[in-house]
């Protein structure tokens, strides 16, 4: 039949999209792992929700299914911090991920959104400039001049449409949002309705409606939520990796996922590198070595995973393109320089001051510390 060949073609060239897609969606790239789940979950689901809320945990932290099917963790940390999070999207309260930068707050609220709704794109990015419409809607303006306010002429935003159709919006760096636009949630989280004033309508938030944003508290300048606002939210803190064994854990998981997304060859004794820019992160993140006997000035930057994970991704490159096939020292020294020294002036005092003191003397980083002793230079 024409309309069945019609709807093939266009099936495969669709799932072909998504297999080019440099960063496929948490519902594209897991889409086996999300089958697998929905298939093994027997219990109850909260409505429209696509997963129950132990399948959306198991999703996040990772486990092993009765069919053998293994489920990869999206998150390495505390279980009760996840735990907190998907009941809280079970509930009428919406969900701030808070914490600093490069804790996967992102991250966390792309999967539990494909976990929940199986639909992560429903996303206001939040900046200084994000508008008032896109959080509640706007105009398509040729046909507001040629008609007037009309349903047709209305543009919904993303939060409207989840609202419409029972799905989980997300809302990035809320607090970079100006205070006034920020608060066009309040009637939208307290009454679950969103007013149409022009069309003397609302759009009424279905059951499976909820709503994750994700706000830093390091960065300065940002809008701070006002205490109306923050009610109407239950807020879950994000923590840095626990353990260096948590972060080399996490930076070598995503590194991985990162190099077959952009094709670059596995390379086999990459944990060592990734072990010592890992340490050398949270020595200068926490002011004292590893061993607790030297303290360390710490530079401005946050020296966060998700710089970790971009340091090693560029070292990866190196290695694949310019190098022996082989992860070393000068493929992630130059990316660690640009991490750490932030302000010329002061980080780069700080980051030599470390490299004498700490990286000189210490067994087995003589090949690291003339790597940053020639990129430093």
């Amino acid at each position: 039949m024409p309309g069945t060949e019609s709807t093939d073609t266009s099936g495969a060239a669709a799932a072909a999209g998504a297999s080019e897609a440099l960063r496929p969606h948490a519902e594209d790239a897991f889409a086996a792992e999300l089958s697998a789940l929905a298939a093994a979950d027997d219990r109850p689901r909260p409505a429209r929700w696509r997963l129950s809320p132990w399948a959306v945990a198991t999703y996040l932290l990772g486990g092993t299914l009765p069919d053998g099917t293994v489920i990869t963790p999206k998150y390495v940390g505390p279980r009760r911090i996840v735990e907190v999070a998907v009941t809280t999207l079970a509930t009428d309260r919406a969900l701030l991920l808070l914490g600093v930068p490069g804790t996967a707050k992102t991250w966390v609220s792309e999967h539990l959104a494909a976990a929940v709704s199986g639909d992560s794109t429903l996303l206001v990015q939040g900046t200084a400039g994000t508008p008032e419409e896109a959080i509640r809607y706007g105009w398509d303006y040729a046909q507001l001049l040629a008609h007037g306010p009309s349903r047709d002429a209305l543009v919904p935003s993303p939060v409207m449409r989840a609202m419409a159709d029972g799905m989980t919006a997300r809302v990035e760096e809320l607090t970079r949002i100006p205070a006034d636009v920020q608060d066009t949630l309040i009637t939208i989280l307290s009454e679950k309705t969103l007013p149409v004033p022009e069309l003397g309508e609302e759009v009424q938030a279905v059951r499976g409606f909820n709503l994750i944003a994700t706000a830093n508290d390091r960065d300065r300048g940002v809008n701070e939520l006002s205490s109306a606002l923050r009610r109407r939210f239950n807020t879950v803190v994000l923590p840095l990796p626990a353990t260096p064994e948590d972060e080399v854990d996490i930076v070598s998981r995503r590194v991985a996922q990162i190099g077959r997304s952009l094709e670059l060859p596995e390379l086999p004794e990459g944990v060592e590198e990734i072990r010592r820019v890992v340490t050398v992160f949270r020595e200068l993140r926490d002011g004292v070595t590893g061993d607790g006997r030297t303290k360390l000035k710490s530079p401005s930057g946050t020296l966060s995973t998700a710089e970790a994970i971009s340091v090693v991704t560029s070292g990866l490159a190196l290695a694949a393109h310019f190098g022996d096939g082989v992860l070393r020292a000068g493929d992630v020294a130059a990316g660690i320089l640009g991490a750490v020294v932030r302000d010329p002036a002061a980080d780069r005092v700080i980051w030599q001051e470390y490299l004498e003191t700490v990286v000189r003397e210490r067994d087995g980083w003589k090949d690291f510390y003339r790597a940053c002793r020639e990129v430093t230079a």
